[in-house]
């Protein structure tokens, strides 16, 4: 099964696996119980044909995925909250790119892995939270508020709640095109945020990880990327759990969650940080 976030495409999830189907699940590209095609050519790829979880293995279940986004989560926000309070002002440019690079590097590994590895996963999310402490705190120093903290995190619970509802509600279905679309998307806007990067290492500044109008524009095509990517986190769950996908599949649905809402995250305090400007 193939899906995408905002940083890279999960292509090895839900890998073809070994065993019994578990009842109700049906292989990718044949119709189950319930009346949906197991279908899925993410990307335009060729539908993967999945057997369900080992014989010695129950299937990953929403409650599984639910708890292991919860650690994620709850191990990024921790990790925030340390670099926040402990890091020296002296230190806070080297840990943010040690973060950040540590981060990227090992979101690179997770997501070109067959099987998804647990240990990894936490580190990645202790990883992302040094990087989001130091930065939530930049901007919050850009500002002259820490309000403005709160408000980012309670407008990404509102978006991801929004988008949801919203895909449950309106039945949306992920189609390979609409994959295809988002992935193209998501992947050119990562590559230029990461040319613009090392461009501002080199001394070039073009304004698109500024807090000016570019920035803002920028910030805004990251949100909306941000939520079509969660329509297909959704998605990929939702598969995951109906195909009757192993239980420890759930580590990469979580970490898959995280990456997209920590996109999210970022580009909504962006977003705030230039409209209210700097102190």
């Amino acid at each position: 099964m193939q899906s995408s976030n905002p940083v890279l495409n999960r292509s090895s999830a839900f890998a073809p696996g070994q065993g019994q189907a578990y009842p109700g699940a049906a292989p990718y590209g044949q119709p189950g119980q319930y009346g949906q095609p197991g279908q899925y050519g993410g990307a335009g790829m060729p539908p993967q044909q999945y057997q369900g979880a080992p014989a010695n293995s129950r299937p990953m279940t929403l409650d599984d995925v639910i708890v292991k986004t919860s650690i994620t989560l709850g191990v990024v926000v921790a990790a925030a909250a340390v670099s926040w309070n402990v890091v020296p002002d002296r230190l806070v440019t080297p840990v943010f790119l040690a973060g950040a690079l540590l981060a990227f590097a090992l979101a690179m590994v997770l997501s070109f892995s067959r099987k998804i590895n647990p240990a990894l996963v936490i580190v990645y999310a202790a990883a992302e939270g040094v990087f989001l402490g130091i930065f939530s705190k930049f901007i919050a120093g850009y500002v002259g508020s820490s309000d403005v903290i709160v408000q980012a995190v309670l407008a990404t619970m509102v978006t991801f709640a929004l988008t949801l509802a919203t895909y449950k509600y309106f039945a949306i279905k992920v189609t390979p095109r609409f994959t295809k679309m988002v992935m193209i998307g998501t992947m050119a806007f990562a590559g230029v945020i990461l040319i613009n990067f090392v461009a501002s290492l080199l001394g070039f500044h073009t304004g698109i990880g500024g807090f000016g109008a570019m920035g803002l524009l920028f910030a805004a095509i990251g949100v909306g990327l941000a939520v079509f990517n969660l329509i297909l986190d959704f998605d990929m769950v939702e598969q995951g759990v109906r195909a009757g996908a192993p239980q420890q599949e759930a580590w990469r649905a979580a970490f898959g969650l995280t990456v997209t809402l920590v996109w999210l995250y970022v580009n909504l305090l962006r977003i705030l940080a230039i409209l209210r400007g700097s102190n």
